[in-house]
Parts: C-alpha cells; sequence; structure tokens
C-alpha cells in the first residue's frame, strides 16, 4: 500500500508519499481500507517533530479516517467486514489501510457520506470529550470556542448549540464569522480588531463565559482566566500560542475556576473507547437528524498532502481538509 511518510521533520514539502508494508490488525483491531482521512494541528505538529506518535502507534501521520473494513483482527466482536465506517486513531490515517482498535471505530452515521464521515471522528471526540464529559458545558450557559471557523470550532458550536448553549467564537475575519453565525454562534469577536475579553464581558452582562475551549494555550491563558464566569471551566486542547505561561492563582481562586487541558492521542485504549462510545450515544443521533453536520472546506487527494498542510497553516479553510485515498 502507499502512505505519507515523514522521513525528515520540516515544511509541509517533508511529506512523501512512500509505498509501505501494509498494517495487520493484532488482537481487537479491525484492518480499514481508508476512503478519506483528514487533516488536523496535531498532524502538522508531529511533522514538524515537535509530536510523535505514542509507543505502539503508526509512524504515519492522520488522528481520523473513513472507510470500509477489509479484515478482522482476533477477538472483534460487533463488527464485520465490508462494513463502512470512521476511526478515532493514534496516527495511521494519511494512508491506503489501518490497523484500528475496535473500541474506536463507528459506524458512518446516517445522512452523512462516506467520505465526509472522516471530517468527523477527531473533532466530535475532542469537543464531547473536553466540553462536555469534562467542563460539563450545560444549557442555558455561555460557552466561549477560540478558531470558531476550525474544524474543532465548527463541531464545537453546533454541539454547544444543540445543548442549549449562548455560544460566543473568535474568528480572523468577517466571512469567517459569518460562517460561524450560520452555524449557531451568537456573540462574534474578531480578533484582529476586537478583545475577547471585552466583548464577551459585555455581551453577558459582565458574567464571562462559563465554559472556554482554546487552542491557543499559553499566549491566551491570562486573557482566558478574566473571561471565565464565577466557577468558570476552561479546557485547553492546543499549543498554537506556546507552552509555558504564568497563571494567577489569586484570580484562579477567587472565580472558583477549573482549568483543565486533555488530548485524545496517547489516552489508554478504555479512555479512547469510553469516549467514542459517548460520541456514539449522545451525538450520532444529533448528526442523524440534520441538527450537527460535518463542515468541508475542500478535498484534495491524500497523496498531495504537502498541499492541504499549506492550507491549514495559513488558516486558509473553514472546518476540515479532507485527504482522499486512491
Amino acid at each position: 500500500m502507499h502512505a505519507i511518510t515523514i522521513p525528515e521533520p520540516g515544511g509541509p514539502e517533508a511529506l512523501v508519499w512512500a509505498e509501505v508494508p501494509d498494517p495487520v490488525p493484532g488482537e481487537g483491531e479491525v484492518l480499514v481500507e481508508v476512503t478519506a482521512g483528514a487533516v488536523n494541528r496535531a498532524d502538522i505538529m508531529q511533522r514538524q517533530g515537535h509530536y510523535p506518535p505514542p509507543p505502539g502507534a503508526s509512524s504515519y501521520p492522520g488522528l481520523e479516517c473513513s472507510g470500509r473494513i477489509a479484515a478482522l483482527g482476533p477477538g472483534v466482536s460487533g463488527w464485520s467486514v465490508g462494513d463502512e465506517v470512521c476511526a478515532l486513531l493514534a496516527g495511521g490515517g494519511y494512508a491506503e489501510k489501518v490497523a484500528v482498535p475496535a473500541g474506536q471505530v463507528l459506524p458512518v452515521p446516517e445522512g452523512v457520506g462516506l467520505k465526509e464521515a472522516a471530517a468527523l471522528p477527531e473533532v466530535v471526540c475532542t469537543v464531547w470529550s473536553n466540553v462536555f464529559m469534562i467542563a460539563r458545558l450545560r444549557a442555558g450557559e455561555t460557552f466561549l470556542v477560540h478558531g470558531g471557523s476550525s474544524g474543532i470550532g465548527t463541531m464545537a458550536i453546533q454541539l454547544a448549540k444543540a445543548a442549549g448553549a449562548r455560544v460566543a467564537v473568535t474568528a480572523g475575519s468577517r466571512e469567517k464569522l459569518e460562517r460561524c453565525a450560520e452555524l449557531g454562534a451568537d456573540i462574534l469577536v474578531n480578533y484582529r480588531e476586537q478583545d475577547f475579553v471585552a466583548e464577551v464581558r459585555e455581551a453577558t452582562g459582565g458574567a464571562g463565559a462559563d465554559v472556554i475551549l482554546d487552542n491557543m494555550g499559553a499566549k491566551y491563558l491570562e486573557r482566558n482566566l478574566q473571561a471565565l464566569a464565577f466557577n468558570g471551566r476552561l479546557a485547553i486542547i492546543g499549543m498554537q500560542g506556546g507552552r509555558k505561561a504564568e497563571l494567577d492563582i489569586g484570580a484562579l481562586l477567587a472565580k472558583r475556576a477549573t482549568v483543565g487541558g486533555a488530548g485524545l492521542r496517547a489516552r489508554p485504549l478504555d479512555e479512547k473507547a469510553a469516549v467514542v462510545a459517548a460520541v456514539r450515544e449522545h451525538v450520532w443521533p444529533l448528526v442523524a437528524a440534520g441538527r450537527v453536520r460535518p463542515i468541508v472546506d475542500r478535498e484534495l487527494p491524500m497523496s498531495d498532502a504537502s498541499a492541504a498542510h499549506r492550507v491549514v497553516e495559513e488558516s486558509g479553510h473553514i472546518g476540515k481538509v479532507l485527504l482522499l485515498a486512491p
């Protein structure tokens, strides 16, 4: 088969479409013949040499895919060869085939095409686990998501609205904010021209956001704390603005706030399986009902993954960029 390899860390040109050995499904795994994968910021970090795959995971990038089950490993039940699925991966999605733990496989939801389904697993599992399982967003609360037009952002807006929350977003252009509004965002902040702390406070009568989903990390830590409401919860899922920052513990205590961070890739298999099961129970019915949908910006050949990385690095997209296998 062919896969995208990274012989040496570097820019988008470091991604090489090469012939590699076929994966073999192990105990409790299924082999998926990939129809499409999707690009995530974590893939870019891996390409740059900053985010190696966890032990035992595929060395090829790609944290989600869709396709058909081609083989079952020992001990797998509940799935059959030929089933159309999408899957949460620890790596290996930029390939024609990938072996996946069965607990991380989902049926393609009703109303979604097989290609489109590749845009769902990583973003849905990230948002559901952080915003709902950890930060416990509830109906009537105010939710702020940074990068509202990103893959994570477009999914977070939809899920928060479906849960009955009021949604605030930051984005860097009028076009992106308009797309966020179409998805249900109520409070629109152009971070290039406006201060999100002031805007969120004004829109909430001074209260602030109950839950914030942050992809920036260090750069936004102090301001995120300022934007939080009393008993607010900050969920950090990215480091685009750096790894290290000072935290005013006094301000944290005064607001009775919680700061947490939880990635998916390196979690134990049972934890990832629990997230996937929760997504199947709570989110898949929303997708089937048309209340939540994958937002796809464009589709590119998997062999041209370097072009897809350039688009995502330049933030020239709204939603997800898909990679189509041959």
